[in-house]
């Protein structure tokens, strides 16, 4: 496992747990907003494998489950080797994912080492090219969804909403195609940092008004709606 970072201790990444956070590098995608440029172009420190399950041994009493972020988490080829060793821990895992590969989503939830999977719905179809930055296979993404939402023991879907990038009609696009779904969250666009395109680090985020009319427009679809990052 290449991994370029670690947070010891999280209330919020995986709901309702208290966990530690972890970061792959690299990324099969290029999206133009993602703010861990360092770690999806592969520019940080390694921190081994050992390191990270030597921490997660003795924090067994105080922490109940790891988040695995990046990055593409699935990039990783020892991925189900390194959750298997988790797991004998006894953490519960979430992980992060583009959706990109569901074959390997789909191996670690039939192995039962995923408790829960928060998967970035980047656009509508239509748009998918342009806010992955590379060529994308649709139906690869289909599939991830459609995974998800029938196999996954608990899930979200979440979508980072950037001004110039996508608009309500777009948000609505992507509500009617994840119609149905446990738990949708419109996400904050972050300019503060780094961005993999530093043109739009002087892009204005949405204002919380108009996020929440977005998020009135297509809570119909969803069992949950919300807000992240407000």
């Amino acid at each position: 496992m290449k991994i370029g970072g670690l947070q010891k201790t999280s209330l919020l990444d995986y709901p309702g747990i208290l966990s530690a956070i972890i970061w792959t590098t690299g990324c099969n995608f290029h999206c133009p907003f993602c703010y861990n440029k360092q770690l999806v172009l592969g520019k940080t420190e390694i921190i081994s494998e050992e390191t990270i399950l030597s921490f997660l041994e003795k924090r067994r009493d105080v922490l109940e489950g790891l988040s695995i972020s990046g990055g593409e988490p699935l990039l990783q080829e020892d991925i189900v080797d390194f959750t298997e060793k988790v797991k004998k821990l006894n953490y519960l895992i979430k992980i992060d994912t583009n959706g990109a590969f569901p074959e390997r989503l789909k191996e670690l939830i039939d192995k039962k080492l995923v408790d829960y999977v928060s998967m970035d719905v980047k656009a509508p179809k239509k748009k998918y090219v342009q806010l992955a930055g590379v060529k994308t296979d649709i139906s690869k993404i289909e599939q991830s969804i459609d995974l998800i939402k029938n196999e996954a023991p608990d899930y979200e879907f979440k979508t980072t909403v950037v001004p110039g990038m996508l608009n309500k009609k777009d948000i609505v696009e992507i509500a009617k195609w994840l119609e149905g779904s446990k738990q949708f969250y419109l996400q904050q666009f972050k300019s503060d940092s780094p961005l993999i395109s530093s043109k739009l680090n002087d892009v204005v985020p949405y204002s919380k008004g108009e996020l929440n009319e977005m998020l009135q427009e297509i809570k119909p679809f969803f069992k949950n709606c919300s807000l992240r990052g407000v």
